[in-house]
């Protein structure tokens, strides 16, 4: 839910004079009702696929008998998205945003067919590696489109657009899954996609294609000696496509090693940590990695936050299914409140009254998430009724939409205004890096304790309860993550003499 969450920009009009028929037009205007329905309904089907891929999930594994590598199908997907973020915003800067944009689409249907129609784990893995990648493109080059096929005064209601494009698939798309993956089987949710996004992308392609299309400096005139300068920002920055590339290979490889426990997985495991740190280095603020005061630990309370919430919720259908027996749509509806106490938590913390004690309500809301993560394997307690794990999620949903939304605000304000483009890229790495990184430790400690026995056979035996323990492995080592992140809060002031420049 993270990925596609605004960030809360609003750039002024560049003349700063508009006429009173544009100052009366909206995002549904007809000069921008076409685009605006289009790329909408673009992000509204990503969010569908994204909060009901994990309610068929756990019978696409057990069917495949690839229980053991469940771990992968998620952290696959953001492993190649990093790389895709910093490629499309290459991309988009220098030869405009519609080819990573509809590359990017291109390589996400392409990724839910593969993933819909495998026939074993491994080629379904790959089919969530395609999609990610292709993920990555959109999710960076939506944004650019925005801001250039926008006037500023219209870009927070198209932002806010996105956001509400959440709520409705986080409560109707595991319920959706659940009974389509019943009735009809799993592989209908990955493959009923792909065919609803011709309509919206026929809708938006036009507009995009005269709107924001071309590099960003190409409505810009320049003379003959400007050409060397153009020719250069026309080229793509070598040095961050390596680091993507790195950082894109190092997290695959650790998550290999931590999914196959062998003594000879140590060597993928080093060689991915050498290509991931310097990489990760390079890419995020100085003093990331420390929660040195200010923008670093804006961008590691991002990446404690979503990395904690997701790889804690990518076991929960799971655990549900098959531990208390649990059909998947009863498993899909434990989530699915979860999208309306989010964009609570989101409207919560953008109210101007509450701003002054952003801190703090970012503080209560690691809490909630702590408290949450921790309190969801309490159903592996047969007594305890499992309609907990869906009052948890809800607080804990709470929670992150008092963080996450914050994180984006608090960006921009330590962030000048020619650096703001490469800080939000740095939130977003941080936020699909430490999604990588968690579920690679989560999964290698649910493989660890026998979660990987759980399958198919298994579970049609009665023999779903047998590794309680595995899944107790994800979830407290999680909460004490997001706990970790409540302290990270009182590290996001900015220094004293940070203030004073800014």
């Amino acid at each position: 839910m993270t990925a596609l969450e605004p960030s809360d920009t609003g750039v002024a009009d560049p003349d700063g004079s508009t006429s009173a028929a544009e100052r009366d037009e909206t995002v549904l205007s007809r000069s921008y009702r076409a685009l605006s329905v289009g790329i909408v309904s673009v992000v509204l089907l990503i969010a569908f696929e994204a909060t009901a891929v994990g309610t068929a999930m756990p019978v696409a594994a057990r069917e495949l008998d690839g229980v053991s590598l469940y771990a992968f199908a998620f952290s696959g997907y953001f492993t190649t998205s990093l790389f895709g973020m910093v490629l499309s915003g290459q991309w988009s800067d220098r030869r405009g945003p519609l080819g990573a944009l509809t590359t990017g689409i291109a390589s996400f249907a392409a990724g839910l067919v593969l993933s819909g129609t495998a026939g074993a784990m491994w080629l379904f893995i790959l089919g969530r590696a395609v999609q990610g990648f292709g993920g990555g493109l959109v999710i960076v080059a939506l944004y650019v489109v925005v801001g250039r096929a926008y006037p500023g005064r219209l870009q927070p209601a198209i932002m806010a657009a996105f956001a509400a494009s959440w709520v409705v698939p986080s409560v109707v798309g595991p319920l959706a899954s659940g009974a389509v993956t019943e009735h009809l089987g799993w592989r209908w949710v990955f493959v009923g996609i792909p065919v609803l996004v011709v309509f919206p992308l026929a809708l938006a392609l036009p507009q995009i294609r005269r709107r924001a299309a071309g590099p960003v400096d190409g409505a810009v005139g320049g003379s003959v000696s400007d050409e060397p300068a153009r020719v250069r920002r026309a080229s793509f920055d070598r040095r961050r496509i390596r680091l993507a590339l790195g950082i894109s290979l190092g997290a695959g490889l650790l998550q290999y090693a931590a999914q196959d426990l062998r003594w000879l997985s140590l060597v993928p495991g080093v060689v991915g940590a050498a290509l991931l740190v310097p990489a990760a280095l390079g890419l995020l603020p100085r003093g990331t990695y420390r929660a040195a005061r200010g923008l670093p630990s804006v961008v590691l309370l991002r990446g404690i936050a979503a990395g904690s919430f997701i790889a804690a919720e990518s076991f929960v259908p799971l655990m549900l299914v098959t531990q208390r027996g649990l059909s998947p749509t009863l498993a899909g509806f434990s989530l699915a409140a979860g999208g309306g106490t989010w964009a609570l938590g989101s409207w919560v913390q953008s109210r101007a009254r509450v701003a002054p004690y952003r801190e703090r309500l970012m503080a209560l809301g690691m809490v909630l998430v702590a408290a949450a993560i921790a309190a969801a394997p309490s159903v592996l307690i047969e007594a305890v009724p499992a309609w907990i794990v869906a009052v948890a999620w809800a607080v804990g949903c709470f929670g992150m939409g008092l963080v996450i939304s914050s994180t984006s605000v608090l960006l921009l304000k330590l962030s000048a205004p020619e650096e703001a483009g490469t800080n939000s890229a740095a939130l977003q790495i941080s936020d699909g890096l430490s999604n990588v990184l968690l579920l690679a430790a989560g999964g290698a400690a649910f493989a660890a304790l026998g979660g990987g026995t759980v399958s198919h056979a298994a579970t049609e035996a009665a023999g779903a309860g047998s590794h309680p323990a595995a899944f107790a492995a994800v979830f407290l080592p999680m909460a004490g993550v997001a706990l970790a992140g409540a302290w990270v809060t009182t590290r996001l002031r900015a220094p004293r003499v940070e203030l004073a420049d800014g």
